[in-house]
């Protein structure tokens, strides 16, 4: 993993300088821009070329950031710790986010932007080891059945990139699992 990332350029936006300087220490193998504010980080994506960028939401226009990094096809992490919610979320891989990561688990940063910049390589979002490794977060935090409630607008997203296969296998086995409970009730 650190030899994929080594020497790979990543933009950071973050309001907060701990986090930042958390994340240069956990990503000390790229080299790394920062920025503390949207106009900084626009600055720097209309001036440079990047692999990734990891993109906190709140304080920074993260959304806004996002839609210009999915502009010029660079794939984008969002690191959240306020805006930790399904809505959230879905607003996040709908808006071309290749990942959503709780800043509580920002210590594994390396294996979810390894895990994106390979999806990049690959064109695909076929691997994402994030969304695996994250789920019984999610679901500890936003309720067992939260794919299911946020059912249709993961049609939509899936309909529209076929390559989050993770999340359509996701929707399925959640899908099959409350069609089998609600059979097993009816008896």
């Amino acid at each position: 993993m650190t030899e994929t990332l080594k020497g790979k350029k990543i933009l950071i936006v973050d309001d907060e300088p701990d986090v930042l300087e958390a994340l240069s220490e956990l990503l000390d193998m790229c080299e790394i821009d920062y920025a503390r504010n949207f106009e900084t980080a626009e600055k720097l994506l209309d001036e440079n070329s990047y692999d990734a960028a990891i993109l906190d939401i709140m304080g920074v226009k993260g959304y806004d950031l996002l839609e210009l990094a999915t502009e010029r096809d660079l794939p984008a992490l969002m690191l959240t710790a306020h805006a930790f919610s399904p809505d959230h979320f879905v607003k996040s891989i709908k808006k071309g986010a290749f990942s959503y990561i709780p800043k509580v688990e920002m210590v594994d940063i390396a294996i979810y932007l390894d895990d994106t910049i390979q999806a990049k390589l690959e064109d695909n979002r076929k691997s994402q080891i994030w969304f695996r490794k994250l789920k019984p977060i999610f679901d500890k935090k936003f309720g067992s059945d939260w794919l299911f409630q946020y059912k249709k607008d993961f049609e939509k997203i899936i309909k529209k990139n076929s390559d989050l296969t993770y999340l359509r296998e996701e929707l399925d086995k959640i899908f099959l699992a409350k069609c089998t409970s609600d059979n097993e009730i009816a008896k």
